[in-house]
C-alpha cells in the first residue's frame, strides 16, 4: 500500500475574544497568495512538493480504478453531443450562438445573418485561443449595438482574472485595446466606442467601474464608480431596452444601483435608491419607468414595484406585483409590450406573463411532479417572443421560444443524449422529511425504474446564500444511476428552496438548520426503504463542502464516502482573515467573528477544520484548486492533514489539488468528465462496489 504524505505541523495561534486557537498546519497557507493567484510558480516550494506528494498518494491509491474512470469518462462523453450548438439567439440583423466542434474542448462563438441562417461566421474560437494555455476560460461576449466589435473576457489561469480585449469582426483581429485586472461584468454604450467593465482590488474583490475609450492605453480609462466598502462587490450591465448602463454594488443582504444614459456615456452615474441594510433590489427599463424586484417594506419573498425614471428614490415606489407570503419572486424579463416573471411557489418554478398595457396575466404550465425552469432572456426589447428552458430529472433539456401575444410554445432544441436514453425508464420523486423542529425539509431524487430498493445512494447538498438546487436533468450522474444508485438532493435549509425564509433559517444564528437538515434527509432516505443504509455517500462544493466537513465530524457513521469539491473547511480562519477575497463580503452571511464575539463562538462550534476529533471517519476525498480566489487552496489541505493525524480509521482519506485551475475546476468540457470520473470511481471504490 502506497503511504501518505506526513505534513508537518507548526506553532500557530488565532487569537480573538480571549480564546487561543491552535492552528497546526497554518504553514500551507500562501502568504504571497495574491502573487500566486497570479503566477502558480512562486509557490513556495515545501508547498508545492507537498500537494504534488498528496496528489502522487491519491493517483497511487486509486490505481485500481483506472479501468473504471475510463469507461466511466467514456459513458459520460458518450452522453454529450460532441458537434452541439445554443439555440441561435436573434438581435437585429443577426443570430447568436456558441457551439462545440467534435473534440473540441472549447466552444465557439458564432452569428448567422438572420437571411442566410446556414452561413456561419465564427467571431472567436475557443480552442484557438486556448492552444497552449493548461487552463483557459472565455466567461463573457459582448457585442457592440451595430455588430462590429465583440468584446471578450477569458481567465488563463482559473483565478478569475480576466483580460477583456475587443474585436474587430469584419477582419477577425482583436485591436491593440487590452484591459487587465478584470472581471466578465462589462457593457457597451451605445456609441460603440465606450465599454464599461468592473476591476478587482489588490485583494481580488471586484470594486470598481471604469469607462474605456476605443483606441486608448487603459491607464487613460476613467474611473466612473468605486466601491469603499470591502464587503459590497460591484458589477455592471445594460437594461433590456438598451437605454440605460446599470452599475450594482451588493453584499449579501443589501443592494444599491446606478444609471447612466447609455446614449450619453460620460454622463456621472445616478442613484437610484440609496443603500438600506437588508433591503436588496435589483431593476430594469421600461419606457418612462424603471420595474424593480426588492425585498423593501417588509416583503421577505420579494415584490415588483416601479418608479419614475425622472424621480427612482424609494418614496416614489409603487406597488406593480404585490408581496404573497409563500410566493417567491425569484427574477423577471421586460419586453416592449410584456413583462415576464419567474417565481417559485410550493418548491416548483413557474412563470407569469404579464401584458404591460392591460395588466391581464396568464401562467406557462407544466406536468411533471418536480422540474427546472429557467428565463433564457433575449437580446432584442420589441419582440414577443420569450425564451425559457426546461428540464426536470428524467426530461433532457428542451429550449422553448414562447410567443407572448398566441401563447404558443415552439420547441427549438431537445438536449440530446448521443448514447441514448429513455426517460420511462427512470423515476423521479419528491419527498419532505421532517426535522427535529417539525419543519419538512425537501429531497428530490431520482433512480431507474427496475432498480431493487434500498439502493446505495448519493446525496448532494449545498443550502448557502439564497442558493436552491434545481430539479434538473444531469448526464453525469446517470453513470451511477444506471449502476443501480439513487441520486438524491437535499434542499436544505439555507438555500430559497421553500422562499426566502427558508434561507434566513439557515444562515448566522440558524446555521446549523444546514446541517441538521441534511443528515435529517439522509434518515429520511433510510426510513422509506430508499437508502441502502451502509452504502450512503455524500457530495457537496464550495460551501457545500462545508456542509461536507460538518457532516463528516457530526455523523460520520451514517456516510460511507464523501466527495468534498473546493470545500470551504477552515471557517473559522478565514472569515477571521479580512485581507482574503471573500471574506467582508461574508461577514452577512455567517456573521463577524473578528468583532462579535458570538459569532466567533458559533463558527468555533461548527467549523470542520476547527473540530476535526480522533474518532472514525467515512472515506473522504477532498479536490481543491491552487488558483481558487474563492475558496483557497489550503482549506482542503489543511484539513485533510489535520484528518490524517487526528481520526482513528483506515478508510480512504485523499486531496487532489488541481495544480492548473481554480474554483470551478478544469476548463475544458472533457477535461472536467475526467474529474467527475475519478470522484464517480472513488466512490464506486469507497462503498465495495468495484
Amino acid at each position: 500500500m502506497p503511504q501518505p504524505p506526513v505534513a508537518r505541523t507548526c506553532d500557530a495561534f488565532i487569537e480573538h475574544h480571549g480564546q487561543r486557537i491552535f492552528d497546526p498546519y497554518a504553514w500551507l497557507r500562501a502568504e504571497n497568495w495574491q502573487e500566486v493567484m497570479a503566477d502558480a510558480s512562486v509557490l513556495d516550494p515545501e508547498i508545492r512538493a507537498y500537494l504534488e506528494a498528496e496528489n502522487a498518494y491519491t493517483e497511487a491509491v486509486l490505481a485500481d480504478t483506472k479501468a473504471l474512470q475510463e469507461t466511466l469518462f467514456a459513458e459520460m462523453k458518450g452522453r454529450l453531443k460532441e458537434d452541439d450548438a445554443s439555440v441561435p439567439m436573434p438581435d437585429g440583423d443577426w443570430l447568436y450562438f456558441s457551439r462545440f466542434q467534435t473534440g473540441a474542448q472549447h466552444p465557439q462563438f458564432c452569428r448567422s445573418p438572420v437571411d442566410d441562417p446556414k452561413q456561419v461566421d465564427v467571431m472567436l474560437d475557443g480552442n484557438a485561443e486556448a492552444e497552449g494555455k493548461p487552463y483557459f476560460r472565455i466567461s463573457a461576449i459582448q457585442h457592440t449595438d451595430d455588430h462590429r466589435l465583440l468584446a471578450w473576457a477569458a481567465d488563463s489561469s482559473g483565478s478569475e482574472q480576466y483580460t477583456i480585449r475587443i474585436r474587430d469582426l469584419a477582419s477577425g483581429e482583436d485591436l491593440t485595446d487590452e484591459l487587465h485586472e478584470a472581471t466578465p461584468s462589462m457593457t457597451w454604450a451605445a456609441d460603440g466606442r465606450h465599454l464599461f467593465y468592473t476591476k478587482r482590488d489588490a485583494n481580488w474583490r471586484p470594486y470598481s467601474v471604469w469607462r474605456h475609450e476605443l483606441g486608448t492605453d487603459q491607464a487613460a480609462d476613467v474611473c466612473v464608480y468605486k466601491e469603499v466598502d470591502p464587503g459590497y462587490f460591484v458589477g455592471v450591465g445594460r437594461t433590456a431596452s438598451r437605454a440605460f448602463i446599470a452599475i450594482s454594488t451588493h453584499d449579501h443582504q443589501t443592494s444599491e444601483w446606478h444609471v447612466i444614459p447609455s446614449d450619453d456615456p460620460t454622463a456621472s452615474p445616478r442613484l437610484i435608491a440609496a443603500r438600506d441594510e437588508n433591503v436588496e433590489y435589483d431593476l430594469d427599463h421600461d419606457g418612462d419607468r424603471f420595474v424593480i424586484r426588492t425585498n423593501a417594506d417588509g416583503a421577505e419573498d420579494y415584490k415588483l414595484v416601479t418608479a419614475p425614471v425622472a424621480s427612482p428614490g424609494r418614496e416614489h415606489w409603487a406597488d406593480l406585483v404585490e408581496h404573497r407570503i409563500g410566493r417567491l419572486l425569484l427574477g423577471f424579463h421586460l419586453t416592449r409590450w410584456h413583462l415576464t416573471r419567474l417565481e417559485r411557489v410550493n418548491g416548483l418554478p413557474r412563470l407569469i406573463v404579464r401584458e404591460t398595457a392591460s395588466g391581464d396575466e396568464h401562467a406557462i404550465a407544466f406536468d411533471e411532479e418536480a422540474y427546472s425552469l429557467g428565463l433564457g432572456g433575449g437580446m432584442e426589447f420589441e419582440t414577443n417572443t420569450l425564451r425559457f428552458v426546461y428540464s426536470s430529472m428524467t426530461t433532457p433539456q428542451e429550449t422553448y421560444d414562447y410567443d407572448l401575444t398566441t401563447r404558443e410554445r415552439t420547441l427549438r432544441k431537445r438536449q440530446e443524449v448521443p448514447s441514448g436514453h429513455n426517460r420511462a425508464d427512470y423515476v423521479t420523486r419528491r419527498l419532505l422529511a421532517k426535522a427535529p423542529d417539525g419543519e419538512e425539509v425537501p429531497i428530490t431524487l431520482v433512480h431507474r425504474a427496475d432498480v431493487t430498493l434500498p439502493a446505495p445512494t448519493l446525496l448532494y447538498g449545498y443550502g448557502s446564500y439564497g442558493i436552491s438546487l434545481p430539479a434538473s436533468f444531469g448526464v453525469v450522474r446517470l453513470s451511477l444511476v444506471d449502476r443501480g444508485f439513487v441520486w438524491a438532493q437535499a434542499h436544505v435549509r439555507g438555500g430559497m428552496d421553500k422562499g426566502y425564509r427558508w434561507y434566513t433559517e439557515g444562515k448566522r444564528a440558524k446555521k446549523e438548520n444546514t446541517f441538521r437538515d441534511f443528515i435529517t434527509a439522509r434518515d429520511h432516505l433510510v426510513a422509506e426503504g430508499i437508502a441502502q443504509p451502509d452504502a450512503i455517500a455524500a457530495e457537496g462544493g464550495s460551501a457545500g463542502g462545508m456542509l461536507m466537513g460538518v457532516v463528516a465530524n457530526w455523523a460520520p457513521e451514517k456516510f460511507a464516502a464523501i466527495v468534498a469539491n473546493v470545500p470551504f473547511v477552515d471557517v473559522l480562519n478565514t472569515i477571521c482573515d479580512p485581507t482574503l477575497p471573500l471574506t467582508p463580503a461574508e461577514w452577512p452571511e455567517w456573521g463577524d467573528p473578528i468583532r462579535d464575539p458570538e459569532a466567533f463562538r458559533r463558527m468555533k462550534g461548527y467549523s470542520p477544520y476547527d473540530n476535526v476529533a480522533a474518532q472514525g471517519y467515512p472515506a473522504i476525498l477532498a479536490i481543491g484548486g491552487l488558483s481558487d480566489p474563492r475558496v483557497t487552496y489550503w482549506e482542503p489541505a489543511k484539513w485533510v492533514a489535520k484528518l490524517r493525524a487526528t481520526k482513528t480509521d483506515a478508510n480512504m482519506l485523499l486531496l487532489k489539488t488541481e495544480m492548473t485551475a481554480g474554483h470551478g475546476g478544469a476548463s475544458g468540457r472533457y477535461d472536467s468528465l475526467k474529474e467527475d470520473a475519478l470522484q464517480y470511481a472513488f466512490v464506486l471504490k469507497a462503498l465495495g462496489l468495484v
